[in-house]
């Protein structure tokens, strides 16, 4: 029996790995993406939220800015894309709710950037 014909001892502590690492990181499965999604190992998606807003940046590799579709309910975003080589249908579950009207979106080289401004979960109800 040749050396590369065996299994690696090591795969399923190598993928156990990865997996934490990108839940600490916030990429992957870890950070909203659901990990039968169409995003793969070269797509990276971030969520940032500060001074009000909530910024998501995804990496798109090989799409057209024409073949983005964005939803967004205020508690998730969808993002539907379609490359030569893939397609995409992501649901990011969002860290908190934002306001959907707010959404403003850019796509540059591949780079798909999502602003929206954030809202609070409940209102205060003032008792006469």
């Amino acid at each position: 029996m040749r050396g590369d014909d065996r299994d690696d001892p090591f795969g399923d502590i190598f993928d156990e790995i990865e997996r934490m690492m990108n839940e600490m990181t916030g990429t992957g499965a870890g950070a909203g993406v659901s990990p039968d999604s169409g995003f793969g190992s070269e797509t990276h998606v971030d969520v940032y939220e500060a001074d009000g807003q909530l910024r998501l940046v995804a990496d798109l590799p090989g799409v057209d800015k024409d073949g983005i579709e964005l939803k967004c309910d205020g508690e998730t975003l969808t993002i539907s894309a379609a490359s030569s080589r893939r397609e995409y249908d992501e649901r990011i579950r969002l860290p908190t709710r934002v306001d959907e009207h707010s959404a403003s979106a850019s796509f540059n080289n591949g780079v798909l950037q999502v602003t929206m401004e954030t809202v609070e979960d409940s209102a205060a109800i003032d008792l006469e």
